[in-house]
């Protein structure tokens, strides 16, 4: 049997949604449990997150969010292959940069400061910024898959 399966999300996983978000620090704006997968354990818990979110008129891959004792063992690398697998068309996302590795592996590469489209440029300078100041040590990555 196994370890976990994939399923849409039910208005009844939700909370289990956000409270993931949260655990793992990631941005919680624009959480819609009607476009997220989710990844439930054998025992009906849910392990793992994540969803296409529209962004202006850009699909943004997002809210990629595993339990930590879950890390390791294919539930991201299932919902992310899931996800692509039901949308065509360019994606973009967001990520720190020790992760850029990790999303090249599904044919994103990373955008020169030129080509970042306007929904990420503040963001982006902004964390610039704060890396420059030493509030943060990782930078943001912006990413596309065409």
């Amino acid at each position: 049997m196994a370890e976990f399966s994939l399923r849409q999300a039910t208005q009844e996983d939700f909370p289990a949604i956000k409270a993931l978000i949260h655990l793992v620090h990631i941005n919680p704006t624009g959480l819609d449990w009607r476009r997220f997968v989710v990844a439930v354990s054998a025992g009906g818990e849910i392990v793992g997150c994540g969803q296409i979110k529209p962004q202006g008129d850009l699909r943004v891959l997002a809210s990629i969010a595993v339990l930590p004792g879950w890390r390791e063992r294919g539930v991201a690398r299932a919902i992310i292959e899931h996800l692509l697998a039901a949308h065509t068309g360019a994606l973009y996302l967001t990520c720190r940069e020790h992760l850029g590795g990790f999303y090249e592996k599904f044919g994103f590469t990373v955008l020169d400061e030129a080509d970042i489209p306007a929904q990420f440029r503040s963001m982006s300078r902004f964390v610039r910024l704060l890396r420059r100041l030493g509030v943060i040590n990782e930078g943001l990555l912006v990413m596309r898959r065409l």
